[in-house]
């Protein structure tokens, strides 16, 4: 990926584009969220136990993995914002 948002290449991955769109819809509500990408920020995948399993059981097959409040709500494709928001009120 040449960007941290992937969204920099000759054509746009809608995938990416609609992942963008639900971190700003977030962010815009005050709520905090971050992206992390393995190859530049590998902490941020090391300090979760459960992430760390994950990518042992399964690889690169594991990602995207998404967490919320701590807890792995998503493994292998990205959340819709309902998946996302289910998750906020949990």
């Amino acid at each position: 990926m040449c960007c941290p948002t992937g969204l920099c290449g000759p054509t746009l991955d809608q995938t990416l584009l609609n992942v963008n769109e639900m971190m700003l819809a977030l962010t815009t509500e005050g709520i905090s969220v971050a992206r992390y990408q393995m190859a530049s920020q590998p902490q941020a995948f090391l300090s979760n136990a459960e992430v760390v399993n994950l990518i042992r059981e399964r690889e690169m097959a594991a990602l995207p993995i998404t967490v919320v409040k701590g807890k792995v709500i998503k493994v292998g494709e990205y959340p819709t914002l309902a998946e996302v928001r289910a998750a906020l009120e949990e």
